[in-house]
């Protein structure tokens, strides 16, 4: 059996590295799709252009084009679909096989006895022994036993299930302990940043500076043997520091010692996703007071803010050229805009985002209710009459992720382009214990924490909509720091 589980572990580790490199090519599919919404843009702008005294000629040049890139837009299309569907065929096989490995290892956990037992057993189905998850923070079946077996880590679990002060962090926790249980359900926040891959990111040591260049000057046409003109580029620079994002979880122990629930897994899990979540809401709405500065933050700013580099880029007042309300109506008398006109609204109000520093990694941040009510817009009737929206976690038309984050008020968007927000850390996620704070007491306690600051390096390259006839909010509250007041 061990043979069996080493070929099904290798096989499935050359599926991932087949997938993972198919998905690096999506890259390349939002580059062609955005090149190809730019070449619809500059094709409708031709098209309104066109009066009585467009000669023909160029009519039918600009009909050429349209056709060419209805063309490339199915040609994309049908290429994107069979890159998913081979995708999605490779991770099939993985389910596959991961299903037949957990199958194994399960069975070499809980080996069939040697003499038969001659006591007839009934077994309930809710009896049986829990599945495993399939995989435990990216390691394999073979890492995850070799890893809860070390004996530190047993000592960890041993010092946690010893804890013995309070439930505040706990409430329910009693919850379960079993007769018989089913699998946890927990909230679905991704491990455990969603913006971190988006933005610029950087790990860094001590205070970090971050140059950045001017725009670039347009070089001038002389004779073959004029002299040469001199240009003028220019550089700036911001500062970004690091700031502490922390937490502890204290649980009784005489709930833990009868819980069902996988420990290791909760006690990683709840602190990594509350500092990933903790994280994101800072990108979108930090102060920037003893936190990173949010995207939405910095829009929001009338007057430039003291102590702001003397070596930054000049500051620009874009509170009201970038923080927007995309709705119908005479003022006073406003109104949601719906269908065809909401997204030309949202088309209109896009232009404020600039990316001209960019690599093309833009964004949509919305809540589901947002996401929701736009999808629903999106809707339409196909040929076959089904009901399709052209929407997904692509903004159509303009293009763009669409990203899901609670934090963000019903109603309101923030976009622009995430790779125009710098965010460093100084150290990553990590888990420490203490015997010692608590000594007498006889309590452990443990603690994730992280060091990270960040600001829009580019504040033009973002903006802010608000689509339900109001306007965006420019800050939202964050969990107090009680601990040090």
């Amino acid at each position: 059996m061990a043979l069996r589980q080493l070929i099904l572990g290798k096989k499935i580790q050359a599926l991932i590295a087949q997938r993972d490199a198919l998905r690096s090519g999506d890259a390349d599919f939002s580059a062609r799709a955005a090149a190809l919404t730019t070449r619809e843009v500059e094709l409708t702008a031709a098209l309104t252009e066109m009066t009585a005294d467009t000669t023909e000629e160029d009519r039918q040049v600009v009909e050429d084009d349209v056709t060419q890139l209805e063309a490339d837009r199915a040609a994309l299309t049908q290429e994107q679909d069979t890159h998913n569907q081979q995708v999605a065929d490779i991770e099939e096989q993985i389910r596959t096989l991961q299903q037949e490995l957990d199958d194994l290892n399960a069975r070499a956990a809980n080996p069939a006895p040697t003499a038969p037992n001659t006591t007839p057993t009934h077994e309930r189905e809710d009896e049986r022994p829990m599945a495993n998850r399939t995989r435990f923070f990216g390691m394999t079946h073979q890492e995850r036993d070799a890893f809860l077996a070390r004996q530190d880590v047993k000592d960890f679990l041993q010092r946690v299930r010893d804890l013995g002060r309070q439930q505040r962090a706990v409430t329910g926790a009693e919850l379960n302990i079993p007769d018989n249980v089913l699998p946890l359900i927990r909230e679905n926040i991704d491990k455990f940043s969603k913006l971190i891959a988006k933005v610029y990111f950087k790990a860094v040591k001590g205070t970090a500076r971050q140059n950045i260049a001017g725009s670039i000057p347009e070089a001038v046409w002389t004779e073959m043997k004029g002299k040469i003109n001199e240009l003028a580029i220019s550089f700036s620079q911001v500062e970004v520091d690091g700031y502490k994002v922390a937490g502890y979880i204290p649980i009784n122990n005489n709930l833990l010692e009868d819980s069902d629930v996988d420990l290791a897994t909760e006690i990683l899990t709840a602190i990594g996703q509350a500092i990933g979540y903790a994280l994101d809401k800072a990108i979108v709405y930090g102060t920037g007071i003893k936190m990173p500065l949010g995207i939405v933050t910095r829009l929001a700013q009338t007057a430039e803010p003291d102590g702001y580099g003397e070596n930054a880029r000049q500051w620009v007042d874009l509170h009201t050229k970038n923080i927007l309300a995309v709705r119908g109506g005479a003022a006073g008398s406003y109104t949601q805009l719906t269908g065809i006109e909401l997204f030309k609204g949202i088309a209109t109000a896009a232009k404020a985002a600039k990316g001209k520093y960019s690599r093309g990694v833009k964004v949509w941040l919305m809540n589901e209710s947002t996401h929701q009510t736009i999808n629903i817009e999106a809707m339409s009737i196909n040929a076959s009459g089904a009901i399709v929206s052209g929407l997904g976690n692509t903004m159509p038309v303009i293009g763009g992720e669409i990203i899901e984050l609670d934090f963000i008020p019903d109603g309101e968007i923030v976009y622009g382009y995430a790779d125009e927000y710098l965010l460093v850390e100084r150290k990553g996620i990590q888990l420490a214990m203490s015997e010692h704070v608590l000594f007498l007491e006889g309590i452990t306690l443990y603690k994730g924490t992280a060091r990270y600051d960040g600001q829009p390096v580019i504040a033009e390259g973002f903006a802010a909509m608000a689509i339900g006839g109001g306007v965006p909010t420019t800050s939202v509250a964050f969990t107090a720091d009680t601990a040090n007041v």
